[in-house]
């Protein structure tokens, strides 16, 4: 079965809901309409297309949700996704990436300061070197990547990656520069 079959079951609200109870432990079409507040038409019908998808067996009034369904089918588009573009050409660095950065924003802030220093200098390239920026715009750069620019704001000056005058203007003073060190 596939992932898209299953998400294609589940996106009618009275299916997911006759699948709910029945991972709840409801067993028989009478306890799967009281669990979950349905009338006994809408779990047979709901049973029955749940049932020709795979997803549910019946037996008379008795249905049985294939749970292992859910997870051979999550095993199967995983093995199906393309691997994701490196991050960093170094491997050690690319895996610390990986595991926080998702789409183009950051999952969470590292807590330890070797993996919070690689998440920090991947992030520095948002800002060109030689450029000052009013603290609102490095506020809007950075919210683009995680909500707590504060944090993001302060790890960076603390790296050494940005600079800060009494001002508020900040301008990029260390990490890689594409283009000059290539």
């Amino acid at each position: 079965m596939e992932a898209r079959t299953i998400v294609g079951l589940l996106a009618d609200p009275v299916r997911l809901k006759v699948v709910a109870a029945l991972a709840l432990g409801a067993g028989t079409i009478e306890q799967v309409a009281e669990v979950a507040g349905l009338s006994l038409q809408e779990v047979a019908l709901a049973a029955r297309r749940l049932a020709r998808g795979g997803l549910v067996g019946r037996d008379g009034h008795r249905l049985t949700l294939h749970e292992d369904r859910f997870g051979s089918a999550a095993r199967a588009a995983a093995a199906r996704e393309p691997a994701p573009e490196p991050l960093s050409a170094d491997p050690a660095e690319d895996a610390v990436l990986q595991a926080f950065v998702r789409d183009g924003r950051l999952t969470g802030i590292p807590a330890q300061q070797g993996k919070r220093r690689v998440v920090l200098a991947h992030l520095v390239h948002v800002f060109d070197a030689g450029v000052r920026y009013p603290e609102r715009e490095v506020n809007a750069l950075l919210a683009a990547w995680h909500p707590d620019v504060a944090a993001l704001r302060r790890y960076l000056v603390d790296e050494g990656l940005l600079s800060r005058d009494g001002a508020g203007v900040y301008w990029r003073s260390g990490g890689y520069v594409h283009g000059v060190d290539d």
